[in-house]
Parts: C-alpha cells; structure tokens; sequence
C-alpha cells in the first residue's frame, strides 16, 4: 500500500486546497515597526488581527521563512476544541483556583470565538460544529474516561460527560466499544484553509506578512533576518515546534513529532457500516492515543504521534513521515474502522509540536523589553493559538484585562535537558505508553502503572 501514498508535501490539507501558487515578498533590506511578530502561523497572524482591531493605526510586520500556515496551522488534526490538556494543578501554583478555573472557561470560549471571527470575515474552513467524542476499548481505558470526566468536571467544565457501550455505538461502529468521553460544544475545521484566511484577513487589514524571510535572531526591540533588519517596539515569538531551531532556544520547548493520514473518499455502503453522522472529532483513550476527523468530502484521516521525537531536536522540511509510522497509522485505521481495509489510503504526513519542559502552554510579555511570545501548546493549538493571540494583544496595549491575569501569563518554566538526555526520556516514554497499551488489551485489567513511569521520566 505504501507506494500509493502520497507523503509528506506539508500535508493532505494543502493538497485539498493547493499549496500557494507564489509566495508572498521577503523582506528586502531593513524595516522599522511598531509590532514584529516571528511566525506566520496561527498565534502570529491571530495577534496580528487583535492588534489591527484594536489599534489599526500600529504598523504589524510577520517574518515567516517558508509560507503562511507551513507549520502545525497547516497540519493539524482539524480539531478545535477549547480543550484543557495541560495541568490544572501546575497552573495553581503561584495562582488561584478561581485564576485556573478562569482559564478554563476562558479556553472553552475559544471555539465560539474562533467560529465567529470566520464567520465575521468570510473565511471559509469546512467549520461543522459537533461533539468530541473519545472511545474507550479496554477496561483500562474505559477507567481513564470515568476518572478524566470527573476531573474536568471537578474543575468547572460542565460540558463533558460520560456515555455507555450503547450510546457510543449509536454514534460509531468501533469494534469493542465500552464507552466514551462526550465534550460538547467543539468544531471540525479544515486547518489550512482557516490559517490561509486569516493570512488573507490580516492583509486587508494592512498587516505585512514577509515570506521566504529567515529569522536569524531575535533581541529586544530587534529582530534580525537573512535579508535585512526589522526594528520594533514589540517583538512577538510566535514560533511553536519550530523555536528550538533559533539561536540560543534549543532547549526552550521540545520539537515532538505527530504524523497523520488520510483515506481517500469513502463510499455510502462504508460510511452505512461505520455510521460517525454526527461527524464528530474522534479519538481514543490508549495511552500511545490517536486523533481522527471525518472530512468535508468523506475521508478519515488518523493521527498519532508515530515516532515522536528526532535527535537534537531537529524537525522535517516538507512533512514526510517515516514508513514505521506511516505502518502504525494504517494499522490503527483498520482496528477501529475494519471497512476500510478495502479502501485506499492517499496520504500521510507529519509535523512538530512545542512542548515546554512541564508540558504546560505559556504566554509571556517583557514590557521593559518589549519582547512577547507564546506556544507550547501540546498539541491543543488550534483554539489555544487564539486565547494567546488575544492576549498578546492586551500584554503589547498595557491591557490590564481578565486574559492577561490569567495563570498561564509570564509562567517561568524551567528547560529541556541537554542531548542525549531529552532523546532517551522522550522516546522511553512513548515505548513505555506502547508497553502499557499493548498490556491492558492483553490482560483486560486497571490502567498500567507503566504509563506513569513514562510521564514521570518527562514531567508529564
């Protein structure tokens, strides 16, 4: 099957819409603004569009060294969630119960916002609103849906809840269900065409975006490229997976992979078989857990992290995943949906994420500097880029506002350990999340402690 796929080529996301045809122009010699923002990605050009709103008389340049949406914007799962993956109680330290319970509901409200802006400004990106809907087909797995309900719930998101082995295969033909999480209130989007819209929409607004430019440095009130100079009084890092590649940042956030692929079209008797009419965004509770969408035109595409981490904290070009992954991808396609075993896969791809050395996002302003930046967001960036684009905006404006009181603001987290150390506990705690996986579904019995030996090595 493998030599019929299509691989890499940034992601199936742009192969649906057409990478773009011409690029927009670099940065050609020095340039003086009020705002710089590194990364043309979603929290850049979501900064970008708050700051316009704002205050539209503020000159906004974005340095991008590929094209808009090139990175996770461009490759992501198409979930948009408002989801909190991170830690609440890492976030109560040095805050408030009430300050975390703020972000929670503060996180929730990204997908309205995200959906009206859309709305607002013409982007059209495939938005359905649906549930979220995350399977249990183990004992195991079911007891981490009951035990991640309640703590959502116990922290004031009243919009998650627990369904049975009947009610979840009413909405989807898994084989094995037990049951699943339910979290009301999401959307499935089309990832590329929402980043390359909101390019668009910052334009007319009279943003600068300049790509094919490379950032070679940044420093306060300086950001310095391979074709020139740009001299601001705020400068935005909004670079993700992609920061450990700047000087001096290595070691800042980690680069963790995640690949994808996708089926071509299915059939009406396929779709009969599998039933997901409600289209909603699918995932399961394994440990080693995958992330699928069923999409505008009737393919499944299936994510997971494959192999999550490379040496160095290098990161790809063009999105081209290895063939192990790409093997693991397909085998989970068919576990959960048998049908399609008749039916092609076209594409896979891959992509980094950021994750900070405590695996929770942060956003984070210098007034005396005028340095900004945000990410980390362990894969939860589609609505999470939004709330850290709207607060970037407050932090730049002086804003004393709700956002920038939130616990996530000016966090200070501690970096990555040197090579060879941040390869072995990355990679040693996916092959411990395997090794648990593959336990429960042999055993039928409690969550493996393996799992926790494999957070612990991390920080998880």
């Amino acid at each position: 099957m493998s030599d019929q796929i299509r691989l890499g080529d940034v992601s199936f996301w742009y192969a649906d819409i057409g990478l773009p045809p011409v690029r927009r122009p670099p940065l050609e010699g020095d340039a003086e603004v009020d705002v710089c923002i590194v990364g043309a990605g979603y929290t850049g050009l979501w900064a970008a569009y708050y700051l316009k709103q704002a205050a539209p008389e503020l000159s906004v340049l974005v340095c991008e060294r590929e094209f808009a949406g090139f990175g996770a914007s461009g490759r992501n799962g198409g979930w948009l969630t408002g989801g909190f993956a991170w830690s609440h109680e890492k976030y109560l330290k040095g805050s408030s119960e009430a300050a975390v319970r703020a972000m929670v509901a503060a996180m929730n409200g990204t997908v309205d916002e995200v959906v009206r802006v859309a709305g607002a400004e013409g982007i059209e990106a495939d938005i359905l609103r649906t549930d979220e809907l995350m399977v249990a087909v183990t004992p195991a797995q079911m007891a981490r849906v009951e035990a991640e309900v309640a703590h959502r719930r116990r922290w004031g998101e009243h919009r998650v809840h627990v369904i049975g082995a009947g009610q979840t295969a009413s909405r989807v033909n898994i084989p094995g269900v037990l049951g699943a999480m339910v979290v009301e209130g999401v959307a499935r989007v089309q990832p590329a065409k929402l980043v390359r819209g909101l390019a668009a929409v910052v334009e007319r607004m009279g943003v600068r975006i300049c790509e094919g430019t490379t950032v070679t440095e940044i420093a306060p009130r300086r950001v310095v490229t391979e074709r020139g100079v740009v001299t601001a009084r705020h400068v935005l890092r909004c670079t993700e997976g992609f920061t450990a590649g700047l000087p001096g940042l290595r070691r800042e956030w980690l680069p963790l992979n995640s690949a994808q692929i996708a089926t071509e079209p299915l059939p009406a008797e396929a779709w009969e078989e599998i039933g997901w009419k409600g289209h909603e965004i699918l995932g399961d509770f394994a440990n080693a857990y995958c992330y699928c969408q069923r999409t505008r035109e009737g393919r499944i595409t299936v994510g997971a992290r494959g192999v999550p981490y490379r040496f160095g904290s290098r990161t790809d070009s063009s999105g081209v995943p290895d063939a192990e992954t790409v093997r693991r991808l397909v085998a989970i396609l068919h576990r959960h949906f048998p049908v399609t075993k008749a039916y092609r896969v076209d594409h896979a791809w891959c992509g980094v994420l950021g994750v900070p050395r405590d695996w929770c996002a942060t956003v984070g302003y210098d007034a005396a500097t005028g340095m900004g930046f945000a990410g980390g967001y362990v894969g939860v960036g589609v609505s999470t880029s939004n709330l850290s684009g709207r607060t970037l905006c407050d932090l730049v404006l002086g804003r004393d506002s709700e956002l920038v009181r939130l616990p996530w603001v000016n966090r200070r987290v501690r970096k990555w350990e040197p090579e060879p150390l941040r390869w072995l506990g990355v990679r040693g705690m996916y092959a411990l999340y395997g090794l648990a996986d593959r336990r429960e579904e042999a055993s039928g019995g409690p969550p493996s402690r393996l799992a926790k030996l494999g957070n612990w090595l991390t920080g998880r």
